[in-house]
């Protein structure tokens, strides 16, 4: 199956969805490439980018489950490779 690279920006503004955002992002691990995150105490949210390669349709999925969370938004920008 073709995969695709493609970066997920998460915006955490709720802390008590931490958990199950963790969790989603174990269950996918297998996909993704890294991730990094910043905790912005000025604002009281933490910002996440985190590199996927995978197919579209599970980047997809994994970024609705994500912008589910309560708390939580999630958009995702694809490359053309």
């Amino acid at each position: 199956m073709e995969t695709r690279l493609a970066v997920i920006a998460i915006i955490v503004e709720n802390p008590d969805s931490v958990e199950a955002l963790n969790a989603l992002l174990h269950e996918y691990g297998s996909v993704i490439i890294g991730r990094m995150g910043i905790p912005y105490h000025a604002k009281g949210v933490n910002l996440i980018s985190v590199a996927v390669d995978a197919p579209m349709d599970a980047i997809s999925t994994l970024s609705g489950k994500i912008g589910r969370l309560e708390g939580v938004s999630a958009k995702v920008a694809y490359s053309r490779v």
